[in-house]
């Protein structure tokens, strides 16, 4: 086993959920990343927590949304994300396309489905991280040996130096009221913030980490936006996202490519229309865009825009949190003719932070 799998495997286990004795752990991955669930079953074994192995597979997935007739929530796995203590997941997988001819409005079908679950999974202790697999080399454009390089010194940072450097803006946006984002030509849009809360994000429950994320106020976005890179969404990419928004929320909206997908999760429900989620992405280790958010949203000189649910944790005990069963992330390139603006003031411009020395 290639020693790097173990130290993956560690950083998880120690960093990123700290699984201790007696801890009830679910390991999720698919059969591509079985090394790495052989490294955490070892840790798990050590220090006496009891894991359950569920092998994920996009093929199985995919066949079960095509053929169902409508979708419920499945009470077996709601018992069992209660009693779990610990979730893992990987992403990875020989085909990253896979579930490119589900229809959208299946996939949101079986979101809505699974919403309420998927809550109480994300109130335990979870970490969401990548196996490098070749289906996810050849998407980034990389051979499998050089993919393989680029994910492991993507999770093997110094986390608590990375944690120190990004504290500077934690600061910033936790006394502001307002942001403001311009990039280019077409991104303006304003949002507040007022008394929601900045995280910062070094690798715990996403591993790689590198962003610091809030979200808006739900009725506090205006303005348009216009995601100048691609996402990958049920395995298909969506290209040259605009968005309007008025009073928060999205009310025209346009792609390059595959608009009907985004158009079907922006009519997922009444949140998918709203944004959860504003970040920015802070880990200079990652230095390319590779078509998996888990890594492209955390890319120095960017910032990110979910939407959708947003995380609880980011809204104040005085504002109202979006709820959605989608949660959809797209990325503006903010390392040319691009400002964040708080409260008047600016703190980033061309990707250089207000704290940064050369500023």
């Amino acid at each position: 086993m290639d020693a790097r799998i173990r130290e993956h495997a560690e950083t998880i286990a120690d960093h990123s959920t700290g699984i201790e004795a007696g801890d009830d752990v679910v390991i999720q991955v698919p059969k591509e990343a079985e090394d790495l669930a052989v490294a955490l079953h070892e840790i798990c074994g050590d220090r006496g927590a009891n894991p359950v192995y569920i092998n994920y597979s996009k093929r199985a997935d995919r066949a079960f949304k095509r053929a169902a007739d409508g979708f419920e929530e499945p009470s077996h796995r709601r018992a069992l994300y209660e009693e779990t203590d610990v979730f893992v997941i990987a992403r990875g997988g020989p085909n990253v396309t896979e579930d490119a001819d589900v229809d959208p409005a299946t996939n949101a079908a079986y979101n809505r489905a699974m919403e309420d679950i998927k809550r109480e999974r994300l109130s335990k202790t979870w970490c969401l991280t990548q196996y490098p697999t070749a289906g996810h080399a050849q998407l980034a454009g990389m051979s499998t040996e050089a993919y393989e390089n680029f994910v492991w010194d993507a999770v093997s940072l110094d986390w608590d130096a990375q944690r120190e450097f990004q504290a500077g803006m934690v600061e910033v946006l936790n006394d502001a009221d307002e942001l403001r984002i311009r990039s280019g030509e077409e991104t303006d849009v304003t949002m507040r913030l007022a008394g929601n809360e900045a995280l910062n994000d070094y690798g715990e429950k996403n591993l790689p980490g590198g962003e610091v994320f809030t979200a808006p106020v739900r009725d506090g976005v205006d303005g348009e936006v216009y995601f100048d890179l691609p996402l990958y969404r049920y395995g298909r990419e969506i290209e040259g996202v605009r968005l309007r928004f008025e009073d928060g929320k999205v009310v025209s909206h346009s792609a390059e490519r595959n608009e009907d997908l985004l158009t079907g999760i922006l009519d997922t429900d009444e949140g998918s229309r709203y944004l959860g989620e504003l970040g920015i992405g802070m880990n200079r280790q990652i230095d390319r865009f590779t078509y998996n958010m888990l890594f492209d949203e955390k890319m120095g000189d960017t910032v990110h825009m979910a939407v959708g649910s947003a995380y609880p944790e980011t809204v104040g005990e005085d504002n109202e949190r979006n709820e959605s069963a989608e949660h959809v992330d797209m990325i503006v390139d903010m390392s040319e003719d691009s400002v964040i603006e708080v409260d008047g003031e600016v703190v980033q411009r061309n990707g250089t932070f207000v704290f940064e020395d050369d500023f």
